[in-house]
């Protein structure tokens, strides 16, 4: 865990890294390619519950059998993205202790005075941002926002919640009230799916903020969004799929099951979505495993998830440090076998990925001899882990991905979002640039 031993007894956790498995055991079924259990999951992250701490051995053994996993499922191919992040606003409520994104939204009232860093794109902005993207060679879009209260699905949505006002639950204010109206959903979703990029956004939390107050079902909620542009979905807000650590992490956001059934009913309207885990903080060995037999389960299902991102805790500024909740994130061993476990226990998703926002450029090439397969992408503007304390920059051109997979011996392809389109670079010593966006013609990045 990456908690002190007293602080994690605080929160009396029914769920324990303690099982009946043995490690050997857990070990030898990954190997031969077996369906593996929670137990055996706990007992290949923990190194082995029968001692504490992360045994030195163990781990590489458990590094070398998902490498060759991985090699067997994938081959040497390490895949990339060109896209760019375009967060709408941090305009949020919802109070995550692990996040330093959002910025409490009274701050955007026009009566407010409070300074603050935060911001809100009108769907002009977000437009301008998309199409000038789009000149530099984009594939996909990914936005991912805070829960502004004035966003409502469309219109009709709008004037549901404005005839609720009263009802603080909602957590619903008009547009008029804020310095920026953001616009509705459906309005961010035609202003980004700009000259055929390729959109990738919705969350299932917020695609729960824009049916609040209604009894839309998810799959009206998505069958909108998808007709004004929605792609694909990110499975982010899954933090952990495990209710007791969510009521101390994120009490506000929705539950597991709420966010399962929102992957779900993307997935039966024909969109593509990821999962991701958010590990480091007040969990232990068991609530990762659970979490990754959640999302196994899911897509036994659905057939759905492109790619599972492992999303390791940066904690400086956020408030579960700042409370001493947690002394620090996970260690570079925890962050390790996350990757690697991931790799053995998902045997029905293809593609890991290596978060180089998170790890950093050196430690992120090593987690492609841990069982990932994927280096993210182009990113071209990163805020999330950036207002968390992050420090490993915003941006990487295709040159840099190219000369950093090659660096490492392996095969660097450019993809596009849901891996179905590849396209192998040729090394010629560079620069290099994308090729398989809308307007992409090989021209090097500028930053």
């Amino acid at each position: 865990m990456a908690v002190e031993p007293e602080t994690a007894r605080e929160f009396a956790f029914d769920h324990r890294a303690v099982t009946d498995q043995s490690f050997e055991n857990a070990l030898e079924k990954a190997r031969a390619g077996d369906r593996l259990s929670v137990a055996d999951g706990t007992e290949l992250l923990a190194t082995g519950t029968d001692h504490e701490g992360i045994d030195p051995e163990r781990k590489e053994r458990v590094l070398e059998a998902a490498d060759a996993r991985r090699a067997e499922v994938v081959g040497e191919e390490v895949t990339f993205v060109a896209n760019l992040n375009n967060n709408v606003t941090t305009a949020c409520n919802t109070g995550c202790l692990f996040c330093n994104f959002k910025d409490t939204a009274s701050n955007f009232e026009r009566a407010s005075e409070v300074e603050h860093p935060g911001f809100t794109k009108t769907p002009a902005e977000s437009r301008e941002i998309v199409a000038d993207a789009l000149e530099l060679g984009i594939y996909e879009v990914c936005s991912v926002s805070g829960l502004h209260p004035a966003f409502a699905l469309d219109g009709e949505h709008l004037e549901i919640l404005r005839s609720a006002a009263d009802d603080r639950e909602l957590n619903f204010e008009p547009p008029e009230r804020y310095e920026t109206d953001p616009g509705t959903y459906v309005e961010q979703m035609e202003a980004m799916s700009v000259g055929g990029v390729h959109l990738h956004s919705m969350t299932p939390e917020e695609a729960y903020h824009a049916r609040r107050g209604t009894d839309w079902s998810y799959e009206e909620v998505y069958s909108q969004l998808a007709e004004a542009g929605l792609d694909s979905v990110p499975g982010t807000a899954a933090e952990i799929l495990v209710d007791e650590v969510r009521e101390v992490i994120c009490p506000g956001k929705i539950g597991t099951d709420e966010w399962e059934r929102a992957i779900e009913a993307a997935a039966n309207v024909g969109l593509d979505t990821t999962a991701t885990i958010m590990y480091g903080h007040v969990e232990n060995e068991a609530h990762r495993a659970m979490h990754l037999k959640r999302i196994r389960d899911l897509q036994d299902r659905t057939g759905a998830i492109t790619e599972f991102v492992p999303l390791s805790f940066v904690h400086h500024d956020t408030p579960l440090y700042e409370r001493g909740v947690v002394s620090g994130g996970a260690s570079t061993d925890e962050d390790e076998l996350m990757i690697a476990v991931s790799r053995l226990f998902l045997d029905n998703v293809e593609n890991v990925q290596s978060s180089w926002v998170k790890y950093g450029d050196q430690q992120g090439l090593k987690m492609l001899s841990c069982g990932a397969n994927d280096f993210m992408g182009t990113i071209l503007s990163e805020e999330i882990t950036k207002r968390a304390g992050g420090e490993y920059g915003e941006f990487r051109d295709v040159s840099d991905l190219v000369e950093m997979i090659a660096s490492v011996g392996r095969v660097p392809v450019e993809r596009s979002t849901d891996y179905r389109t590849k396209r192998r670079v040729e090394l010629h010593g560079g620069p290099y640039g994308p090729m398989l966006g809308p307007e992409a013609d090989g021209t090097p990045m500028t930053r």
